[in-house]
Parts: C-alpha cells; structure tokens; sequence
C-alpha cells in the first residue's frame, strides 16, 4: 500500500512521550504513513522566532497537507503569539471538530451515553488578535467575524451532520447584545440550514446554551459556534464526559487539515510516563479516516475502546475499586495494541465509512451590497479634571465646521452626551460620533479636513470608524442608551 506523507510535531512538555505512545499504535496497525517531523514549540520561541515554527516547517506543512501535532508551550509574556492560532490561519483550518462521548461505567460521568460534537469557527472572531493599547486606561480587541468564514463553518457543520447520520445543528451566539457580528453568525445559519430540511436545527444564546449544554448534554448532537464561545464550549463538554485528557480534535482546511489532542502539554507531569495519550490517539484515528484509511482508524479505535473497557486506564481516568490497572503512558499504548482486532463488548464499537472523500465546502456568490458612507466614529483619548463629556462635546463642537452634526459621546459603548447621567463612570477613551443629514453622503476627505480641525482644538484622536450603509441599511450600531 502506497504510504501518505503526514507531518508530525513531538511538542512539548507530555508531548514527546504522547507522540511516541501515537505512532507505536499506528505503525503497529499498519497504518500506510511516512513522517515528516517538524520542530515546534518552546525552544523555536526561545530562539527568538514569535510565531512558535522555524519558517522551513511551513514546507513540510504545505507539501504533505496533513498535520499530527502534539501539544506545546507558549512561553508567558514577550509577545509570544499561540502556534496553534498561527497554524490554524496560515493554513486555513478554518473548522475546528470536537467529538465528545462518554464511556461509562469504565470512565467516570454524570451523563453517561453523551454524545455531542462541538464544530467551531477557526479563524476568526477575537482570535484574529487584533488588540491595541489606546489610552492610558483602555485596551481593544477587535471582533471580526466574516460572510465566507462563516458561511464555510456552518455549511461544514451541516454537512458534518449528514455525513455522519447526525440529527440536529445548534447554532450558539450572542446577537442579543452584539447585533452585527453575533448577528451575522446567526443570520447565515439562518439562510443555510434551510438547505438542510431534514436535519434539524436551532439557535440558542450563548450563555443559556452553555448552562443547558452542562446541564443537559442529551439535548444537544451538533454544536457550531464562532471561535471564542466554541473553544470553552468544548473544554466544558469534554471535562463533563470525564477528562479533557480523552479528546481528539481535527482542524479542517480546503487543502490541509491538522489533528491534535484539545489538552495542554502539562509540564508538570513531563517526563514521568504518566500522561494519557487517548487525546492524541483518538485525533490520529480521525487523520486515518480523513486520508481515506477507515478500516485501520476502525480497528485502532475499538482496539482502544475494548482497552478502556478491560479497565486499563491511566492515571487521570483510574477509579479506585473499578479500574483493573493504572496504566502509564506507553504501557497503556501496548494494551491498545495488544487488543488490535477486537471490538469491545459494553460500550458500543465505531464503524466509519468505507469510501468517502473529505468534505469539501464552497461559497455562494455573493452581490456586494451598495455602501455609501454617512458619518465617522472619532475615538478621543481625553482626560480633563473631572472627566465631563460636555466639555469634550463643546470643543467637537468648535472643530465642526457645519459638514457634520456632534450627535453623540459615549464612554466604554454607554452614551453620555447629549443627556447623559452623572452617575456613568468614564474613562479616558471617547467615541464621537459624527454624522451627516439624512440622505447626504461624505467622503473621505471631509473626514481628513474633521480630524483636522480636531486636532486644532487640541484633542488627540487615536482612531476612527467611517459609518457606513449597505444596501441603505446602517453598517453600525448604536450607543447603549441612544
């Protein structure tokens, strides 16, 4: 059998050991693969290269187009940005795959037969790392979520869903309070899932669906979710079915996709042949069916699951009185192999489609929408005695020749001119809001000439915000209390 070339990463911390228990269990069932190892991680940060992967890696990477990477460390503090965030983009894996099940009575859960599989945005939201120190006071992130980025993780949880004989896509966001970004996510599930009419569909707010989601796990089949909400989504999934230590999880890209474990690389337990590889294992197993070797995922995944059931369990799983042995990390890899053609008896054995290509996602075309642009957002570090928005408005005022109207001022979102309480704290960071007649338009050069004058009357503007309609409709929210 032809062999497929993958990329392999070693990590950090528990991740040499992990790694070496994973590749035992596949050369031992005969998966057809040729490595390709990478150096990753902490001591590539300590060479002073940021992004955590020598610039070579990313050849590897975009030859074989799969990628088994153990987990690493990001070292705290110095700007170090996530390697795991810097792979997923660069490569766009824009969606990230999470099965979750429970294995009672063998591994200890309050929901036993829970079976949820969290499929989160990737690429984008607060993950884009867009983050600015603005005043003395204030600090941004910027929140931007995309038509295409979201049509494609919905479309792959849908199609996900079909695939795999699943039932029902919940869609969870926060539109109630972040209408356009949050509102998009929803508004595109919206549109999609109605492409779908034989699976099932609906759409929660997020943090009622969190709660219902701990609490009630069997309400729930497919999960998809923009990136932040996904990514403690699925840490509350897994720690709830028994250990974080047990899940896998795929990134899927057009071309490339990567597999890792969703637990960290525990320094504190590195090096002692304690950790549990099933993270690992379990995310090798969905490589295998993602380059067309079922059969072999197949065989290493019941193999692992009659493992479990014959109570070999490692150290973050054992249950005194139940467990039959504390297994270490490598020794646990030898029982997986030891039981390679065997399906377990209790829990129920996996079976996965004999011929099927990767799901592949394209895009609708989409007609741009007409924009025209109606005012600017002026953001102000100001902080004169006393913090008076009334004050900073009279000098907007004097620096507005006529072209605009000063409609609003608002301090961390809330508005405080015209009409604002006393109460409503303020900080140094100011958003002014400018805006022209209705039916008017401006350009950028009026907006050039505003900041300007601006400038003139002393006032130090850090960013701006053009206002901007679409199709007529405004592009923009309002302020909290306007």
């Amino acid at each position: 059998m032809k062999k497929t070339s993958i990329t392999v990463a070693r990590g950090d911390g528990i991740g040499p050991e992990i790694m070496d228990a994973t590749r035992f269990v596949l050369d031992e069932a005969g998966a057809p693969l040729a490595y390709e190892e990478i150096e990753i991680g902490k001591a590539v940060y300590e060479r002073g290269i940021s992004s955590g992967i020598e610039p070579s890696a990313w050849d590897s990477l975009r030859r074989t187009q799969v990628f088994l990477k153990a987990p690493i460390t990001t070292p705290q503090g110095g700007g170090f940005k996530s390697l795991n965030v810097t792979v997923r983009k660069t490569l766009g894996l824009f969606a990230n795959v999470r099965p979750v099940v429970t294995y009672a009575p063998f591994i200890r859960s309050r929901f036993p037969g829970m079976d949820v599989v969290i499929v989160r945005e990737n690429e984008e939201d607060l993950y884009a790392g867009i983050e600015h120190r603005q005043t003395d006071e204030v600090y941004q992130c910027l929140k931007l979520l995309s038509r295409p980025g979201t049509e494609k993780v919905i479309r792959y949880a849908f199609e996900y869903a079909r695939r795999n004989n699943r039932n029902h896509v919940t869609c969870m966001s926060k539109d109630n309070i972040m209408k356009l970004t949050d509102g998009l996510f929803h508004k595109v599930f919206d549109e999609i899932s109605a492409e779908y009419p034989e699976i099932g569909r609906n759409h929660m707010i997020i943090d009622i669906g969190a709660a219902r989601l701990a609490n009630d796990p069997f309400a729930f089949d497919v999960v998809v979710t923009p990136n932040l909400y996904g990514d403690v989504l699925s840490d509350i999934v897994a720690e709830i079915a028994g250990s974080v230590g047990l899940c896998g999880s795929a990134n899927i890209g057009d071309a490339c996709a990567m597999f890792e474990a969703i637990h960290g690389s525990a320094p504190d337990i590195a090096g002692r042949g304690v950790a549990n590889p099933s993270g690992l294992i379990l995310s090798a197993v969905q490589m295998l069916v993602h380059i067309g070797c079922p059969e072999i995922a197949e065989n290493i995944q019941n193999a692992w699951l009659k493992t479990i059931e014959d109570g070999i369990h490692t150290g973050d799983v054992y249950i005194q009185g139940k467990s039959r042995t504390r297994a270490g990390t490598r020794e646990f890899a030898e029982a997986v192999v030891a039981r390679l053609g065997q399906r377990p008896e209790k829990l129920t054995s996996v079976s996965f489609a004999k011929e099927s290509e990767p799901i592949a996602i394209g895009l609708r075309k989409h007609q741009r929408a007409q924009k025209g642009m109606v005012g600017v957002d002026v953001f102000i570090d100001w902080d004169d005695e006393g913090r008076y928005p009334e004050r900073l408005a009279e000098r907007l005022q004097k620096a507005n020749d006529g072209s605009f109207q000063l409609t609003m001022v608002t301090n961390r979102g809330v508005k405080v001119w015209p009409e604002g309480l006393a109460e409503t704290f303020c900080t140094d960071h100011w958003r002014c809001r400018f805006r022209v007649p209705d039916g008017q338009s401006i350009d950028h050069e009026a907006i050039i000439r505003l900041l300007g004058r601006i400038r003139g009357e002393g006032l130090d503007f850090i960013k701006t915000e053009t206002l901007c309609t679409f199709d007529g409709k405004d592009g923009f929210s309002k302020g909290q209390g306007e």
